[in-house]
C-alpha cells in the first residue's frame, strides 16, 4: 500500500515541473489512485467527469511519460471519472494488499506542507479571513463556530484551510481531523445507502464524519439540488457543533447566494463567522508573487512580478502558474534571471483575452454553470436577482470578449434592444470597480469559459 503510494507521489513529483502551477491544482494533484491489477494498469480516478475530460485533453502525454518513468514503459495507464469508478468497482475488487488511501483521507491527517499561516500573504482583502482562520486553528471548537470562508477561485482559501490544518496538527497532533470536498462527502453518503448492510454502511459513514474534532469541507456550493445529502449533512453539522467539534466551510459564494441551499442550513452557516475573501489589490498581488518566487527561490526580475500583477486580476492560482511558467521558460533558454522579455514570450497566450473560438453560446453555458440556471431562463424574461445578475454578467462578458454586434449579441439573449445590452454591460463594468463580489463572479465565470476552450 504504501509503495504503490510512495511511486505516485515520484509521478506527481515529476509532472509537477512539466505542467502550470494551474494545472497542476486543478486537474492532477486532485487524482486518486484506485488499482494496479497485476502490476500491468495504473488505475486513476479524477474528481468529476469535466476534470477528467480537461485532463485527458491538456496533459495525456505528460501523465503518460511521467508514469512510464517511475512504473516502467510497459505499464498502461487510465483515467476513470466517479462513475467509472463506480462501475469499476462492481465489476473487480482492488487486491487488498495494494489498496490505497483515498485523496480525502490523506487530507485526514496530512496537509500541503507549502500551505500555512507564515506563507500566507496577508492583505486588505483578506486580513479579516486570515484573523478569523488563525483564531479557529489556535482554539478549534471555541470561536467562530461554524467557520465560513467564500470568495472565487484560485484566492487562497485552499491555502487557509490547509494552513489551519497544519497548525492543528502540530499543535493538538492528538486531535482528528478530516478534510474533504463537497464532493467527496456526497459520494460517500450515496455509497452509503447501496448494497445489502445498508444500515450497517451508513452507520460507518455516519462515524467516520461525525467522530472527527475538526471537519473542514471544501465547495459547499455543490451541495445545491442535492437535497438527502443536504439533510444528512445537516444532521452531521448539528452532531459536531453540538459537541463543540470546529466546523469550517468553503465556497466560491455566499450560503445565500447557493441555489435550493435548505433554509436550516443557511441558518446553521450564519450562526457562526461568514467572511470572503476579495480581489487582492495591486501591491498584495506584488507582495504574493514576490513569496513565491522566494519559496521556489526564483530569480526573477521586479518587472516580471509587475507586469503579472498588472494583467492578472482576479486569480492568484493562475497569477503564481503564470509565474513558475515564465521561471521555466527562462530556465529552457539558460538565463538564470527571468526578465520581461521573457515573460512576455513565455505566455502571451495565456494573456490573450480574446479567443477565435469563442462563441456566445460557451460563455453563456459557462454563466449557466456556474450560476446553476438553466438557458432558457438566462436568455428568457425572467427578471427575479437569481436571473438578472447572471444574464447581465453573461451580457458583459459576450460584450467583452467577444467582437460582435449589439444587435447580435441582443438576438443571442432573447431578442433584447441594444439599449439594454448596453446598460447590462455598462452596470456591470461599474460594478466590478466598486463591488469585490462581483468582480469575483465575473473571474469565476471567466476561469471555466477559459478550462473549457482550452
Amino acid at each position: 500500500m504504501k509503495e504503490l503510494q510512495d511511486l505516485w507521489k515520484q509521478v506527481l513529483n515529476k509532472i509537477e515541473i512539466m505542467v502550470s502551477a494551474v494545472s497542476f491544482e486543478l486537474w492532477i494533484e486532485p487524482l486518486e489512485v484506485l488499482d494496479f491489477p497485476n502490476a500491468e494498469k495504473l488505475i486513476v480516478v479524477a474528481n468529476t467527469e469535466y476534470a477528467k475530460k480537461q485532463l485527458l485533453k491538456r496533459h495525456n502525454d505528460q501523465l503518460q511519460e511521467a508514469v512510464h518513468e517511475v512504473f516502467g514503459d510497459n505499464v498502461a495507464f487510465e483515467v476513470l471519472d466517479p462513475i467509472e469508478k463506480k462501475e469499476y468497482l462492481k465489476k473487480n475488487k482492488p487486491d487488498a494488499n495494494k489498496a490505497v488511501i483515498s485523496k480525502e483521507e490523506e487530507h485526514q491527517n496530512s496537509f500541503n506542507p507549502k500551505y500555512t499561516f507564515d506563507n500566507f500573504v496577508v492583505g486588505k482583502c483578506n486580513q479579516i479571513v486570515y484573523a478569523a482562520a488563525h483564531s479557529v486553528a489556535e482554539n478549534p471548537g471555541k470561536r467562530f463556530n461554524p467557520l465560513f470562508i467564500y470568495g472565487g477561485v484560485g484566492l487562497g482559501k485552499t491555502h487557509l484551510l490547509h494552513a489551519i490544518g497544519n497548525y492543528i496538527a502540530s499543535e493538538n497532533p492528538d486531535l482528528k481531523i478530516k478534510y474533504v470536498t463537497c464532493e467527496q462527502f456526497t459520494n460517500d453518503y450515496i455509497n452509503s445507502l447501496h448494497g445489502s448492510a445498508k444500515e450497517l454502511n451508513i452507520n460507518k459513514f455516519r462515524e467516520k464524519y461525525r467522530l472527527t474534532d475538526v471537519l473542514m469541507v471544501d465547495d459547499i456550493q455543490f451541495i445545491s439540488n442535492k437535497n438527502e445529502t443536504q439533510e444528512e449533512f445537516f444532521h452531521t453539522f448539528n452532531d459536531l457543533f453540538q459537541n463543540n467539534k470546529q466546523i469550517i466551510i468553503a465556497s466560491d459564494r455566499p450560503p445565500k447566494d447557493i441555489a435550493t441551499l435548505s433554509d436550516r442550513l443557511k441558518s446553521r452557516f450564519a450562526s457562526g463567522f461568514i467572511q470572503d475573501m476579495q480581489i487582492p489589490d495591486f501591491e498584495t498581488r506584488v507582495a504574493i508573487l514576490r513569496k513565491k518566487a522566494q519559496l521556489e527561490k526564483y530569480s526573477i526580475d521586479d518587472e516580471v512580478i509587475n507586469f503579472i500583477a498588472e494583467k492578472v486580476d482576479t486569480n492568484i492560482r493562475e497569477m503564481e502558474g503564470l509565474l513558475t511558467k515564465v521561471y521555466f521558460f527562462a530556465t529552457l533558454l539558460g538565463k538564470k534571471t527571468a526578465t520581461l522579455e521573457e515573460a512576455k514570450e513565455a505566455f502571451k497566450e495565456d494573456l490573450d483575452e480574446k479567443r477565435d473560438d469563442l462563441s456566445p453560446e460557451t460563455i453563456i453555458n459557462a454563466v449557466c454553470k456556474y450560476f446553476s440556471v438553466s438557458k432558457a431562463d438566462l436568455v428568457g424574461k425572467k427578471k427575479n436577482k437569481e436571473i438578472v445578475e447572471p444574464r447581465m454578467i453573461a451580457i458583459y462578458l459576450t460584450c467583452e470578449l467577444l467582437d460582435l454586434p449589439l444587435v447580435v449579441i441582443g438576438k443571442t439573449f432573447g431578442g433584447r434592444d441594444h439599449t439594454t445590452i448596453i446598460h447590462a454591460r455598462e452596470k456591470i463594468t461599474e460594478q466590478i470597480k466598486e463591488n469585490g463580489k462581483i468582480k469575483s463572479l465575473v473571474g469565476a465565470v471567466k476561469e471555466i469559459i477559459n478550462n473549457d476552450n482550452n
